[in-house]
C-alpha cells in the first residue's frame, strides 16, 4: 500500500515538471518573434512602401551599386538609364535607395 501512495506522489510532481520544461521553449519562441521576425516584417513593409512610391525621373541606387535614373516603371520591373543611351531593365525590389 505504501508503494502505491509513493507512485501517486511522483505523478503529481511530474505534472509541474512538464510545464517548467516547456516554459524555456515558449520563452525562446517569444524572443525570436520579438527580436528577429517582427523587425524583419517592419523592414520589409517599409521597403515595399518605398518601392511603390518610386516614379519616373527618380535617381536611384540598385543593390549591385549601380546609379541610374528611372525612365519607365512597370508592374514588377523598372527601366534605368545608367549612362547616355544605356538602359537596363531591373526588378523593382533591387532598388535600395533614392538619391
Amino acid at each position: 500500500m505504501l508503494s502505491i501512495a509513493y507512485a501517486a506522489g511522483e505523478g503529481a510532481s511530474q505534472g509541474m515538471g512538464s510545464i517548467a520544461g516547456i516554459l524555456p521553449f515558449v520563452l525562446i519562441i517569444v524572443i525570436f518573434y520579438l527580436f528577429l521576425i517582427l523587425p524583419q516584417q517592419k523592414q520589409r513593409k517599409k521597403h515595399r512602401e518605398f518601392v511603390d512610391s518610386l516614379k519616373r525621373g527618380d535617381k536611384v541606387i540598385i543593390s549591385s551599386g549601380i546609379y541610374g535614373t528611372i525612365t519607365k516603371i512597370e508592374e514588377n520591373t523598372a527601366h534605368l538609364e545608367i549612362a547616355d543611351g544605356v538602359n537596363i531593365k531591373i526588378l523593382k525590389n533591387n532598388i535600395t535607395s533614392k538619391l
